[in-house]
């Protein structure tokens, strides 16, 4: 290698950039399918995630075809007769919810609803679309996501690192995502049709397919807050940085 110049790798600091700022959660896809060669591909790349001491605590567990549509079936049946299942694992949200987290989670109800044409107080349009979860918006694979459960928190925040990996490698196969914790109220379920063992818990699904560029869901952008808004420097020095901590 000759001084001075940077190893050869398979991309730069301007793919990763242009790589997070195009993933977004995408709730409208094509019915194209997706070998199981390229969802390998895709779990192969996300498991260089970082983890303690390098543990890899995650667990993933992946339907297409004929296995794919009848769990979805029975979860949208389940989900629109208000069956059994609702109690959850795990708190996901907080109890009671307050600024600045609210106004945030309300800003993109209001902005996804509006693309839907679903007018507020519409709470039987507001149902079947949160049923499409359960269809996996129309993407042609589905991905469970689990940990065992004598695991400590440590998992929990590696998972999270291998999930945001697996969005990220989906957008360089020209995939897309949608990460949903709406699963885990029917884990059990899942767990069945699914042979997953009762030693793991349902964190989360994901759908994975190709983007549908005409779903009005697909046009959400949101917002993200600026760098001064959740940051605070200190003992920096430069040309406009006083140092001090902000």
């Amino acid at each position: 290698m000759t001084a001075g110049h940077a190893p050869s790798s398979p991309g730069n600091g301007m793919d990763v950039v242009a790589t997070l700022h195009a993933r977004k959660s995408v709730r409208g896809f094509l019915d194209t399918p997706v070998s199981q060669q390229t969802v390998e591909a895709i779990l192969a790349v996300a498991s260089r995630s970082p983890s303690a001491s390098n543990t890899q605590p995650w667990r993933v567990h992946v339907c297409a075809g004929a296995v794919r549509d009848q769990l979805s079936a029975e979860l949208v049946a389940l989900h629109l007769a208000g069956g059994p299942g609702h109690a959850e694992e795990y708190a996901y949200y907080p109890a009671t919810w307050r600024a600045p987290y609210l106004s945030r989670r309300q800003a993109v109800g209001k902005a996804l609803y509006g693309l839907l044409g679903i007018p507020k107080g519409d709470t039987g349009a507001m149902t079947r679309q949160y049923a499409r979860n359960f269809d996996f918006f129309g993407a042609p694979v589905g991905l469970f996501f689990t940990i065992e459960r004598d695991q400590a928190q440590a998992a929990w925040l590696d998972l999270g690192m291998f999930l945001h990996a697996v969005m990220l490698a989906a957008v360089a196969h020209g995939l897309g995502t949608c990460a949903q914790q709406a699963f885990a109220r029917y884990h059990r379920l899942i767990r069945a049709r699914l042979a997953i063992p009762e030693a793991e818990i349902v964190v989360c699904g994901m759908s994975l397919g190709y983007p549908d560029p005409a779903a009005a869901a697909n046009q959400l952008e949101t917002r993200r807050e600026p760098v001064d808004g959740f940051a605070r420097f200190a003992g920096f020095t430069g040309s406009g940085d006083s140092g001090i901590a902000r």
